[in-house]
């Protein structure tokens, strides 16, 4: 396996295994839903922030069994998680992890990587801080004070609880 800059040709494909990876944790709870959990145009607003930076994990054969898009903030000295997934059939092999370990050693002058999932994403909640060692540092809801926007996408009957994690580099 190897981490890999997203290239364009990629790109259709790279989009519908996000997709389809967010899809299956999401139903995962939810049960099957009409709507897309990661529509594409918040793909390609992630793909088009400033300073970011889209990666694919591809096995010796070159296909893509996961991926990832990290945001930079250079005068900060911090970093965001945006994205990262592994391909359904793929899952639980280690595979996020490892990509995640060698988008870490891409960016040693980051001090402060973060990263948000929602409240009921159970894999995802131990996967950041079981396996890639995030802390919780925030939690998202109906009565913070700040609100966090990211549960438009899912089924009406969910509210925006949402977990933020940091993990400190140095």
């Amino acid at each position: 396996m190897k981490l890999k800059q997203l290239s364009d040709e990629d790109l259709t494909l790279y989009k519908k295994l996000l997709q389809e990876a967010f899809q299956y944790g999401y139903e995962s709870f939810t049960g099957k839903q009409e709507n897309e959990v990661v529509p594409d145009y918040e793909i390609e607003e992630s793909l088009h922030e400033a300073d970011s930076h889209a990666y694919v994990m591809v096995n010796d054969e070159d296909h893509i069994l996961g991926g990832a898009i990290v945001i930079l903030y250079p005068e900060a000295k911090r970093g965001l998680l945006d994205f990262i997934f592994v391909k359904v059939e793929y899952q639980g092999q280690g595979i996020g992890q490892k990509m995640w370990k060698e988008i870490e050693t891409l960016y040693p002058e980051v001090e402060v990587w973060e990263a948000t999932t929602p409240y009921f994403d159970v894999r995802n909640i131990h996967f950041y801080v079981n396996k890639l060692k995030f802390k919780i540092v925030e939690f998202y809801n109906t009565k913070h004070k700040e609100s966090i926007d990211l549960a438009d996408n899912f089924s009406e009957n969910l509210d925006s609880r949402v977990f933020r994690f940091e993990k400190v580099m140095k």
